[in-house]
């Protein structure tokens, strides 16, 4: 399988539970708020799912989560940050595909798999291949048949390079073989704004940002990109049932935090182990069920 399919099609992992911290082993874990680092600008999908996971796990915990966008470089700026905070269960970082894209692209100041344990997946989904009102295109066979024609002048936004909607967009392309420019911005929000505005006028995003701007008819829906329609949006097609057969990539986000250091007071393992100690409070927690609306 090509490396742009694998990495697609595994961006949502299993379940996972994190080691526990000192500070977690303790009876009064949480005692003081927790960060939440969403390595991104607000606007966009991590920041939306991320703020909902917020929300929800304030509730449950008892105590204040903090949100806090640390944007930049593809999501390294945010997660060098949380790769350097105390590990004591205070700070969790929200990760998407591009903390498994980074380390083709960057050269990172951290490992990105012993510089965190995993704590679980927060959800995963679909693409939406979205235009401008203004594009005179209805289909995923209509834009593939623009964009032959007038091959490499069709741009499409993307949250950047190495994110999923860049991967996601150049997946489209090799499997439909049309050339179309990529324009990245500093995040998925901004890259929105920029197509809502009708700047730019294709973008490849998920169905948490792009849901709203479709129901309100500021953004039309050619395809959604999993291998049948959504029940979010049940009247668009799917762009295999649309055109493209073999494109079916998805996403998904999850929540890690940096590892504790070994000690008789906590659990030692490894981010590949399971746990064999973990708080109550993160053991009767669950990812928050929600849905564009």
């Amino acid at each position: 399988m090509p490396r742009l399919h694998f990495l697609l099609l595994t961006a949502a992992a299993g379940l996972l539970v994190a080691c526990t911290t000192m500070a977690a082993a303790q009876a009064d874990y949480p005692n003081r708020p927790v960060r939440l680092i969403i390595p991104f600008p607000p606007g966009g999908s991590n920041d939306v799912v991320g703020r909902m996971i917020g929300d929800q796990l304030g509730k449950q915990l008892g105590k204040q989560v903090i949100i806090d966008n640390r944007a930049g470089a593809g999501g390294v700026i945010g997660t060098e940050l949380a790769s350097h905070a105390t590990p004591d269960g205070y700070t969790i970082l929200v990760i998407s595909l591009a903390h498994a894209v980074n380390p083709w692209l960057y050269k990172l100041p951290y490992d990105p798999i012993k510089a965190f344990v995993p704590i679980g997946v927060m959800g995963s989904g679909p693409n939406v291949v979205v235009v401008h009102p203004d594009l005179p295109v209805h289909s995923i066979k209509e834009l593939v048949t623009l964009a032959k024609q007038k091959p490499g002048d069709l741009q499409y936004a993307s949250a950047g390079v190495g994110s999923f909607q860049h991967l996601g967009a150049e997946l489209f392309k090799l499997e439909a073989g049309v050339d179309m420019l990529h324009v990245p911005f500093k995040g998925g929000g901004p890259a929105m704004i920029d197509v809502v505005g009708g700047h730019t006028k294709v973008m490849f995003s998920s169905l948490v940002q792009t849901t709203p701007h479709i129901k309100t008819g500021k953004l039309r829906a050619l395809g959604v990109g999993g291998k049948e329609r959504s029940k979010v949006l049940p009247d668009v097609p799917s762009v295999s049932e649309a055109g493209v057969p073999t494109y079916r990539p998805s996403t998904g986000g999850a929540s890690s935090r940096p590892p504790a250091p070994r000690s008789r007071s906590s659990t030692s393992c490894t981010p590949h182990s399971p746990p064999r100690r973990i708080h109550p409070r993160w053991r009767s927690s669950s990812p928050a069920r929600a849905r564009p609306s």
